[in-house]
C-alpha cells in the first residue's frame, strides 16, 4: 500500500476562529510527534524505500526471445 492509497480527502472549515484553528493545529502536531516518537524508524524506512529508484522489471524469456 502506498501513501497516495491512505490519502484522505479533508475540508478544513472556514468559519473557525482563530483559537479554534489553532486547537486543532496544536491537536494534530501533538498527534503527529507522538506518533514519530513512537514510529520513527520505520516511518523513516518506508519514506526511504517510497523514495528509492526502482528498479527495471526483468525482461521475460518470452521477450528475451523475441528481441534476438
Amino acid at each position: 500500500m502506498t501513501r497516495s492509497d491512505l490519502r484522505v480527502l479533508l475540508e478544513i472549515p472556514d468559519y473557525w476562529t482563530p483559537e479554534q484553528a489553532l486547537a486543532v493545529f496544536e491537536l494534530i502536531d501533538d498527534l503527529r510527534e507522538r506518533i514519530l516518537f513512537r514510529y520513527e524508524e520505520q516511518i523513516r524506512d518506508l519514506v526511504r524505500e517510497e523514495c528509492a529508484p526502482s528498479a527495471a522489471p526483468e525482461p521475460s524469456d518470452q521477450q528475451r526471445d523475441r528481441d534476438f
